[in-house]
């Protein structure tokens, strides 16, 4: 029997398409994991370090980024079942949990914020804001201004808001009014008060000196990854396979001054302002055993609900238990 050599290629063709389909359907793809984060946040930096290093599919998974204009929506849309993880911190988790959800958190930076001045200002230590303007981020339940304002009481006897201007308003608004001498001081975000640092600032005191003031044996994550147990119970390892990716873009901004500079456009610093946005992320990578961060936390939370009241806390007045994920890496 004759055969033609296009019949033969075609035979060829068919074969290795049938091949091909067989394979695609003997590996199924990567468990999905939607990620919502706010478009312009620093959780920005380990997410797209993941991507661009395929540290989620080296881990067998697939991080989809979903970006969200503020931190309210982002959390309608965890508590909605819409996302699989979130960043968020574990005041809202155990407020969350408290009232009957099932969320919990996995440690993702220690990195928090401080109360700055310029550097040749006259003020050294807490007694010195007496009578100054104070511009501070997050409103008065954020909860570093709240350790300061608790520091402040039991060490100097200092009522802050009374013995001082506050100003509250948004991250970029405060930190111009700072460089610009509008405000004598300034308690921002961790990454504000970096690129404020850069600008010739100096910290006078952080929300980490005082959680340490205060009981703290060490430093506590002010933010975590956040899911549904339900889901990690569903997905072990999935969610063990998602921080496993997280680990391994940390240790790489850990160790590569070169991928920070890949980062530049997307941290929008460069120079001064990058090596030390670099540096104080750097500081803020977890690297304590959960179960310190969980009880120097528990600590935090007491004192936090006695200055906060219910409006910060809800009703309960101890840290649900779970707030903390359990987990083994």
């Amino acid at each position: 029997m004759n055969i033609s050599r296009r019949a033969l290629c075609g035979a060829a063709v068919l074969a290795a398409t049938s091949l091909l389909s067989f394979h695609a359907l003997a590996k199924p793809s990567a468990p999905k994991i939607r990620v919502g984060i706010l478009k312009f946040g620093t959780v920005n930096w380990e997410l797209d370090t993941i991507k661009y290093h395929k540290f989620d599919a080296a881990n067998g998974i697939d991080v989809e980024i979903v970006y969200f204009a503020g931190e309210d929506a982002s959390n309608v849309a965890m508590l909605a079942g819409d996302l699989d993880i979130i960043v968020s911190d574990w005041l809202w988790v155990s407020r969350q949990r408290s009232q009957g959800a099932d969320l919990t958190l996995a440690p993702y930076s220690t990195a928090v914020g401080a109360i700055m001045v310029k550097e040749d200002a006259p003020i050294r230590a807490i007694p010195d804001l007496a009578g100054k303007k104070i511009g501070v981020t997050g409103g008065s339940l954020d909860k570093s201004w709240l350790l300061i304002q608790g520091l402040a009481r039991r060490d100097h006897k200092m009522d802050l808001t009374r013995e001082s201007e506050i100003v509250f308003g948004a991250p970029p608004l405060l930190s111009e009014k700072a460089v610009s001498g509008e405000l004598d001081a300034v308690l921002n975000f961790w990454h504000f008060c970096a690129r404020l640092e850069a600008k010739g600032f100096r910290r006078l005191v952080g929300a980490d000196d005082a959680a340490k003031a205060l009981g703290a044996s060490g430093p506590v994550s002010a933010l975590g990854y956040v899911f549904h147990d339900k889901w990690a119970n569903e997905n072990p390892d999935v969610a063990m396979n998602f921080l496993r990716a997280s680990g391994g873009a940390k240790k790489l901004l850990a160790q590569s001054d070169a991928e920070w500079q890949r980062l530049a456009p997307i941290v929008r610093a460069d120079g001064r302002e990058l090596e030390v946005l670099r540096d104080r992320y750097r500081e803020g990578i977890p690297n304590r055993p959960l179960a310190e961060e969980e009880k120097d936390a528990a600590k935090l939370y007491g004192i936090l609900a006695e200055l906060g009241g219910a409006k910060l806390v809800g009703e309960a007045r101890q840290m649900a238990p779970g707030t903390f994920w359990a987990l083994k890496i």
